[in-house]
């Protein structure tokens, strides 16, 4: 492999362990957002504080608290945040990287002019590839849930407050 092959692959490492690294800043822990539908037929959104025995306490918009009893809840839908655009870029900087680390690794002879040409442009269209397919998946995690609470029995109604609860800013409310 020869000198600007080597730089450029250490460099594109350094630039994807740079760019990926978001989630390993300290960040204040945030509650998932809901959009709570009333029996009563309000609306009620807001983010997810905490989880009472009985009800659901939520910080709306304009910051102010908003508690609400459960057995006023007709639905709640968990409101997810599309992760399509970091999935893409992820699998983008993956695939170019394999491909072009698997490339590098099997070429051992001096490499011209056309084939650094063909390198790059293989690199970039698996990265390309990846990158469609990282999108469609962030996507599809990103699609919210609707949980229906009316009807349910206070086992179930149990069930989706403890799943709640783990999504919640407060976890363990006393």
């Amino acid at each position: 492999m020869n000198k600007k092959r080597k730089k450029f692959t250490s460099l594109f490492l350094v630039f994807s362990l740079v760019a990926l690294s978001g989630n390993l800043m300290g960040k204040e822990r945030k509650g998932v957002k809901l959009d709570i539908q009333k029996i009563d037929g309000q609306k009620v959104n807001g983010e997810l504080i905490t989880v009472k025995p009985d009800s659901l306490l939520l910080l709306d918009s304009e910051g102010v608290d908003v508690s609400v009893d459960i057995k006023d809840v007709e639905s709640i839908k968990i409101l997810k945040k599309s992760k399509a655009y970091e999935l893409g870029l992820a699998a983008f900087l993956v695939g170019a990287t394999i491909r072009g680390v698997g490339h590098s690794m099997v070429r051992k002879e001096k490499v011209g002019e056309e084939t650094t040409q063909h390198f790059f442009q293989a690199s970039i269209v698996w990265g390309f590839y990846a990158g469609v397919a990282g999108i469609i998946i962030g996507m599809a995690l990103g699609i919210d849930k609707t949980i229906k609470i009316e009807g349910k029995s206070d086992v179930e109604i149990d069930a989706v407050l403890e799943k709640l609860r783990k999504k919640a800013r407060i976890r363990n409310y006393q």
